[in-house]
């Protein structure tokens, strides 16, 4: 992405081509790590505490309300936990943007010096990046967006990232948690009704697990698998431990 109000130009032919061709890359991280984060713990950790419910003999009524509490909690959780982490890097963000541009006042030759090196990493010799040197020195705003992306390998942050990150991670945490606590609102007996969950919900933590591997650039059979297992590990320990406090 080019900087912002950095000015630049190019040439008529090479902006046609740019128009013309359409990068067909896909963009939407943030949203899918939010997303992963939320139904990953929605669909394992209710589903661990209804088993676990289950095991101690609880009615499906009971599982109903400690999970749907559970939910609750856990989004809001959840929720806040994503806004925080957005909002650090944020604030880590405008930290040091202040101290990139206080360096580039304070100290413009060895700033410039730093952009001779950047880009001799690539293999440009000192001939070919002077020019490109004395022209950022020309547009401070280019030159700060440079060294922030660059030399600190950070990008600006969307000013609405931390409440949409924690307004994704709580209604995907609702919806996973909500996946292992249903049939416990059709099927009265609990010992019944945690047969049809464990069926269900390993059934989506596949299909989650699929799609996670697939977007994320992982094995999406192996990315199954894992998910799936963690989810029949967590729920069969909590099943076991109910079962030997509560025969």
């Amino acid at each position: 992405m080019a900087p912002e109000n950095s000015g630049g130009t190019i040439e008529p032919d090479k902006q046609r081509l740019l128009n013309h061709h359409k990068e067909k890359h896909f963009t939407a991280g943030e949203i899918v790590r939010d997303i992963i984060i939320g139904v990953s713990d929605g669909l394992t950790v209710p589903f661990a505490l209804a088993a676990g419910l289950s095991g101690a003999n609880a009615s499906s009524s009971i599982v109903i309300t400690a999970g749907i509490a559970e939910v609750a909690a856990g989004a809001i959780s959840m929720g806040l936990g994503g806004y925080l982490a957005a909002r650090s890097e944020a604030d880590h963000y405008a930290r040091e943007l202040k101290r990139e541009q206080e360096e580039i006042i304070s100290v413009p030759d060895t700033e410039a010096a730093e952009v001779a090196e950047i880009l001799a990493e690539y293999g440009v010799e000192p001939h070919e990046y002077a020019p490109v040197v004395n022209a950022l020195r020309k547009r401070p705003q280019a030159w700060l967006d440079f060294m922030m992306k660059f030399e600190l390998g950070l990008e600006k942050p969307d000013p609405r990232r931390a409440l949409q990150s924690a307004f994704n991670i709580a209604i995907a945490y609702i919806l996973g948690g909500l996946v292992p606590l249903l049939p416990y609102m059709f099927i009265p007996r609990a010992k019944d009704a945690v047969v049809a969950s464990v069926v269900i919900t390993i059934a989506a933590l596949l299909v989650f697990g699929y799609a996670k591997g697939y977007f994320t650039g992982n094995k999406p059979v192996k990315s199954a698998l894992q998910t799936a297992l963690i989810g029949a590990i967590a729920s069969a320990a909590a099943f076991g431990i109910a079962k030997v406090i509560h025969p």
